[in-house]
């Protein structure tokens, strides 16, 4: 490579409902970008499933497609990172890598007994403490528990030692690799409710209490590492991989969120806001979890993080569900085109509602409707919705952090090119929301710690020296009328709660 200017990055962004591949230069600048839509598929009520090779061949192929967008792509290209939809759980044969079962995605509520039941039988306790996770269907150990003990023959074989577990950034590697590597990230491990968060090892007790052989179970690696290479007949070059991470950790760097206290927020198919803790594994007493947010060096790197199941997705619902408009980003215009949301209220739980109530069995609601409700007022209140729900995240953060009330969040995602969400982010917030010039932080996340890996970037100085505001929103009301309209919220969610009680 005859000059930095001249590097480029690859990062595989692997999400919930799209493959992509993003080419990065060494100021964050996007060169080319590849992307397959990805659908989901719901067997049963509560039931989220995808195909495990279509997320694989879709990966290929865009990353095929995307170095081949200009001759000079694939000579310059110096290094692979790789971030992914978390929890999302495979269990495949070692020899042949074909899936036992469809992959079980993140979204999925068939274990919500099964983690009842170990809250009832005092697990909740031990799980927390050692995971700083809920016992909750989210994540990914119930999901392994129920292939294992649902599939036929898949229980045996896996403790023949014949089939092995991963998250999709393992089994990306592991196919990527064409076998050789069977790894994960410090990142997507400890969201499986198997890894010690203190220890950063998979926790012989949890295994024990899942009933889940360890020999499944991929090794856990620093974020920054050697992955191993991709052959030159998959891509056209031999390539390394050299960083990992899940898609959350992903925009927390990103968005330079390096220093304790930083925060950031992200608006796709779901929205998930985490704060970092620095090497604190503080536990949240107000139904967060606590989360490593990356590990360089060695050296753990905590977070709190709040998850909430469905941003992005409600208007994904409204536009493919009720065929309210053709394209997502007519919802913008459509809210606009009335000055209040009239009472209206959607609490959009379609696959039931995250942090802080953690109420997997909960459905959603538009709750509020009268004569003179229109179309626009159902739009209105799913974007809405988006700071009712993060104003829920950021009253525990504040609860949990009370020496240092938070008052900037940097906000990334497909949500906020909606002008309108981001300015109501702020008004409800009451806080300065700041949207980067390198939108797909999520992305940039993973190459940049790749180009750690490639030498291209000294640490995570460098990442921090390259991130720019784009935007920026302050509060526009006051705080009294944003706690108004946050109140006609709580009451929504209270009567939801209620009636899902009864």
């Amino acid at each position: 490579m005859s000059n930095k200017e001249q590097t480029l990055i690859l990062a595989i962004d692997q999400g919930t409902t799209s493959s992509r591949a993003i080419l990065f230069d060494t100021a964050g600048n996007i060169t080319a970008v590849r992307q397959q839509e990805l659908g989901l598929t719901y067997p049963h009520s509560g039931w989220v499933e995808q195909d495990p090779e279509k997320i694989w061949q879709d990966t290929l192929k865009v990353c095929q497609d995307v170095l081949q967008d200009t001759p000079s792509a694939l000579e310059q290209t110096v290094a692979i990172g790789i971030t992914n939809q978390r929890e999302t759980t495979i269990v495949w044969d070692k020899l042949t890598g074909k899936a036992v079962y469809n992959a079980i995605v993140w979204q999925d509520r068939r274990t919500a007994d099964y983690c009842k039941a170990l809250v009832k039988q005092g697990h909740a306790s031990q799980v927390q403490e050692k995971t700083g996770l809920l016992s909750e269907p989210y994540f990914s150990a119930t999901k392994i528990a129920w292939i294992l003990d649902n599939v036929e023959g898949v229980r045996q074989r896996a403790e023949a030692g014949e089939l092995l577990f991963g998250t999709i950034d393992s089994f990306l590697l592991w196919r990527l690799t064409e076998g050789k590597v069977h790894a994960t990230d410090a990142s997507n491990a400890s969201r499986s409710l198997l890894l010690n968060i203190a220890t950063g090892q998979w926790d012989e007790d949890l295994l024990a209490l899942f009933n889940i052989p360890q020999s499944m179970l991929p090794e856990v690696r620093d974020n920054v590492s050697d992955f191993g290479t991709v052959n030159k007949s998959l891509l056209g070059k031999s390539l390394p991989i050299n960083a990992m991470i899940g898609d959350q950790q992903a925009a927390l760097v990103g968005q330079a969120c390096f220093e304790p206290g930083m925060i950031k927020s992200t608006y796709g198919t779901g929205c998930f806001m985490l704060m970092n803790l620095g090497d604190q594994q503080l536990a949240s007493a107000h139904r967060l979890v606590t989360t490593i947010a990356y590990r360089l060096n060695g050296k753990t790197t905590y977070a709190f993080e709040g998850s909430i199941f469905v941003a992005g997705a409600a208007i994904q619902w409204l536009r493919d569900g009720l065929a309210m408009f053709e394209h997502a980003s007519e919802s913008e215009a459509m809210a606009l085109s009335i000055d209040s949301n009239d009472g209206v209220y959607f609490v959009p739980a379609l696959t039931g509602l995250g942090a802080p109530y953690w109420r997997p069995d909960v459905r959603g609601a538009i709750v509020g409707l009268g004569r003179d409700s229109t179309s626009a007022h159902i739009a209105r209140a799913a974007l809405e919705a988006q700071a009712y729900q993060t104003r829920d995240l950021l009253e525990a953060m504040n609860a949990d952090n009370q020496d240092d009330k938070l008052s900037v969040i940097r906000a990334d995602g497909g949500l906020v090119a909606n002008k309108m969400v981001c300015q109501f982010l702020a008004d409800i917030l009451q806080v300065k929301i700041e949207v980067p010039a390198v939108t797909e932080a999520t992305a940039w996340g993973a190459a940049s710690l790749a180009g750690i890996g490639a030498g291209v970037f000294d640490g995570v100085e460098d990442i921090a020296g390259i991130w720019a505001k784009q935007y920026e929103y302050q509060a526009a009301i006051s705080a009294s009328d944003a706690d108004v309209l946050y109140a006609g919220w709580q009451r929504a969610i209270d009567g939801l709660l209620k009636m899902s009680a009864s």
